[in-house]
Protein backbone atom coordinates (compact mmCIF):
# COMPACT_ATOMS: atom_id res chain seq x y z
CA UNK A 1 0.00 0.00 0.00
CA UNK A 2 1.20 3.48 -0.98
CA UNK A 3 1.25 6.84 0.61
CA UNK A 4 -1.84 8.03 -0.98
CA UNK A 5 -3.67 5.14 -0.40
CA UNK A 6 -2.66 5.26 3.28
CA UNK A 7 -3.77 8.89 3.40
CA UNK A 8 -6.90 8.07 1.68
CA UNK A 9 -7.64 5.57 4.31
CA UNK A 10 -7.49 7.76 6.89
CA UNK A 11 -9.23 10.61 5.69
CA UNK A 12 -12.15 7.88 4.81
CA UNK A 13 -11.93 6.62 8.35
CA UNK A 14 -12.38 9.89 10.09
CA UNK A 15 -15.11 10.58 8.02
CA UNK A 16 -16.93 8.03 8.54
CA UNK A 17 -16.46 8.52 12.37
CA UNK A 18 -18.07 11.69 12.22
CA UNK A 19 -20.65 10.03 9.50
CA UNK A 20 -19.97 13.26 6.81
CA UNK A 21 -20.79 12.03 3.45
CA UNK A 22 -17.92 12.83 0.91
CA UNK A 23 -19.92 15.43 -0.17
CA UNK A 24 -20.07 17.32 3.34
CA UNK A 25 -16.71 16.71 3.55
CA UNK A 26 -16.00 18.32 0.16
CA UNK A 27 -18.13 21.36 1.01
CA UNK A 28 -16.59 22.37 4.28
CA UNK A 29 -12.78 21.86 2.94
CA UNK A 30 -14.11 24.01 -0.22
CA UNK A 31 -13.16 20.92 -2.85
CA UNK A 32 -15.15 19.17 -5.05
CA UNK A 33 -17.02 16.27 -4.22
CA UNK A 34 -15.04 14.16 -7.17
CA UNK A 35 -11.55 14.88 -5.32
CA UNK A 36 -12.51 13.67 -2.12
CA UNK A 37 -13.56 10.54 -3.99
CA UNK A 38 -10.00 10.20 -5.71
CA UNK A 39 -7.89 11.20 -2.39
CA UNK A 40 -9.96 8.05 -0.44
CA UNK A 41 -9.04 5.80 -3.52
CA UNK A 42 -5.82 6.39 -3.46
CA UNK A 43 -5.98 8.23 -6.97
CA UNK A 44 -4.98 11.62 -6.16
CA UNK A 45 -1.53 13.07 -5.42
CA UNK A 46 -3.08 15.01 -2.77
CA UNK A 47 -1.33 18.94 -2.28
CA UNK A 48 -0.55 19.78 1.54
CA UNK A 49 -3.03 22.85 1.38
CA UNK A 50 -5.98 20.37 0.29
CA UNK A 51 -4.46 17.75 2.89
CA UNK A 52 -5.17 20.73 5.39
CA UNK A 53 -8.13 22.04 4.22
CA UNK A 54 -9.58 18.37 4.50
CA UNK A 55 -7.57 18.36 8.22
CA UNK A 56 -9.54 21.08 9.44
CA UNK A 57 -12.61 19.90 7.76
CA UNK A 58 -12.33 16.97 9.72
CA UNK A 59 -11.06 18.81 12.84
CA UNK A 60 -8.06 16.65 13.67
CA UNK A 61 -4.95 17.14 13.87
CA UNK A 62 -1.98 16.04 11.25
CA UNK A 63 -0.24 13.22 13.68
CA UNK A 64 -4.34 12.01 13.91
Amino acid sequence: MDIKQKVGNRIRELRKELKLSQEALANEAEVDRTYVTDVENGRRNVSLEILERLIKALNVSIAE
